[in-house]
């Protein structure tokens, strides 16, 4: 679970730190502001590859949290079924 959560936390921030940058770097009339041709074909790379990974750890979080759940579901089902067969012996 823990891991699940730190991969969710960890997506979104850099996701709200790449948008945070995108937003910052905008002039009053909308267009970006980079110093040179390169810096921007870079900057745009690097950026499109975060959020890609940023949306792989989300992805990855919040599956780890379902793969979670769904455990700890079965194991209390499990308990369930387990005292409810030792009732069952008790009784006979």
């Amino acid at each position: 679970m823990v891991i699940g959560i730190i991969f969710l936390v960890a997506g979104l921030g850099l996701r709200y730190w790449i948008n945070r940058r995108k937003f910052y770097r905008r002039s009053p009339m909308g267009a970006e502001g980079f110093s040179s041709y390169e810096s921007s074909v870079f900057i745009k790379l690097i950026e499109k590859v975060g959020k890609w990974i940023a949306y792989a750890l989300i992805i990855f979080g919040l599956l780890s949290l379902w793969v979670y759940s769904r455990e700890k579901k079965e194991k209390q089902q499990q308990e369930v079924k387990q005292d409810s067969l030792d009732n069952l012996k008790i009784y006979n």
